[in-house]
C-alpha cells in the first residue's frame, strides 16, 4: 500500500461522493414531499381491484413515485393494509426505486457515454416488476385470496390532512428530508469507500474469471449490489466506477437488483411483512433478474 495508491483511492471516493450528493439530497426531498402530501389511499383508489389487472397501472404509477427502496417499504405496507393487492404492492417495491425521475436523471448523468446501460436498466426493471408481481399473484392471490390485509400493523398512521401553507407541515418535510439524507448518506459513504478500494487494490487478474463468464459475472454484481446497500438515487455512480472491470450487462444486474433487495431493506421487509412473503419476494426477485440479464446477454 503506497501513498500513490491511497491517493488514487481517495480521489475515486471523493469523485463518487461529490457527483452523487445532489441526487441523494433531491431524492430525500422528493421522498419527504410524497410521504407528507400524498394521501395514504391515493393508489388504492386509482388501481383496479383485480390483482392481475392492477399490475400494469401499478407499474405506470410507480414511475412517478419518487422514493428510494427504504421509503417505499412502509408506504406499500400501508397500501396493502388498506386494500391494495399484495401483487400490485410488489410491483411498487420492485419498480418505484428504479423507474422514478430522480433515478432516471442520476443514471443518465452517470452513464451519459453509454446510454445502452440506461435503457436496459429501466426496461429490465419494468419487466422484472411485472414478472415478480405475477409470481406473487400466483403464489398468494390466485383463487380470490387476499392475504396480509388484516395482519399488517398500521402504527404511526395519521388521518390529518396537511396544509400546504402551514409552517408545521414544511417543518415535517424538512425534518424528514434531513433524516432521510443522513440515513441514506451513511450507507452510500460505505458503498463509495468499498467501490473506490475495489477499483484501486483488486488486481485485474483476480476478477478476470468473473468478468469473462456470462453466468457468474451477473451473479457477482447482484451479490455486490445486495451487500453495498446503496440508495437507488446514487447507485449509478458507484456502478459507473466498475465499468472498466465488469461487462455492461453485469453492471445492469447490479443496477436492477440492488434497489430491489439489499441488506438494509431486507431487514425492513422482515419487520413489515410476514416471513413467507419476504422469502417468496427474495427468491422471485433474484431468479427473475438473473434470468433476464443472462438472457439479454445472449440476445444482444
Amino acid at each position: 500500500m503506497t501513498l500513490d495508491t491511497l491517493h488514487t483511492s481517495a480521489m475515486l471516493f471523493l469523485s463518487i461522493v461529490f457527483e452523487s450528493a445532489p441526487f441523494i439530497l433531491l431524492g430525500a426531498l422528493f421522498s419527504s414531499l410524497v410521504l407528507v402530501f400524498i394521501p395514504a389511499d391515493f393508489f388504492r383508489r386509482k388501481l383496479p381491484r383485480n390483482p392481475v389487472l392492477s399490475l400494469p397501472p401499478a407499474l405506470a404509477l410507480s414511475a412517478v413515485f419518487p422514493v428510494c427502496e427504504c421509503a417505499i417499504i412502509p408506504v406499500v405496507r400501508g397500501l396493502v393494509r388498506k386494500g391494495m393487492p399484495i401483487s400490485a404492492g410488489t410491483v411498487f417495491l420492485v419498480a418505484a426505486p428504479i423507474l422514478n425521475p430522480v433515478v432516471l436523471a442520476s443514471t443518465f448523468y452517470a452513464f451519459r457515454f453509454n446510454l445502452d446501460v440506461v435503457v436496459l436498466r429501466f426496461v429490465l426493471a419494468a419487466a422484472a416488476a411485472l414478472i415478480v408481481g405475477f409470481i406473487v399473484y400466483l403464489a398468494l392471490e390466485s383463487g380470490g385470496r387476499r392475504p396480509f390485509a388484516r395482519d399488517l400493523p398500521m402504527a404511526g398512521e395519521t388521518h390529518s390532512r396537511p396544509s400546504f401553507f402551514s409552517p408545521g407541515t414544511w417543518k415535517r418535510v424538512l425534518d424528514h428530508s434531513i433524516d432521510e439524507f443522513f440515513t441514506i448518506g451513511k450507507y452510500f459513504i460505505l458503498g463509495a469507500g468499498v467501490a473506490s478500494l475495489f477499483q484501486t487494490y483488486m488486481s485485474q487478474q483476480a476478477v478476470m474469471a468473473f468478468t469473462e463468464s456470462a453466468f457468474i459475472a451477473p451473479m457477482v454484481m447482484m451479490l455486490l449490489g445486495y451487500v453495498l446497500s446503496l440508495c437507488s438515487t446514487a447507485d449509478a455512480f458507484v456502478a459507473a466506477s466498475f465499468a472498466g472491470t465488469f461487462t455492461p450487462m453485469s453492471i445492469v444486474a447490479f443496477l436492477v437488483f440492488g434497489p430491489m433487495l439489499d441488506i438494509k431493506n431486507t431487514a425492513m421487509l422482515l419487520g413489515y411483512f410476514p416471513l413467507r412473503f419476504v422469502i417468496l419476494f427474495i427468491a422471485a426477485a433474484a431468479a427473475t433478474v438473473y434470468t433476464l440479464v443472462v438472457t439479454m446477454q445472449f440476445l444482444l
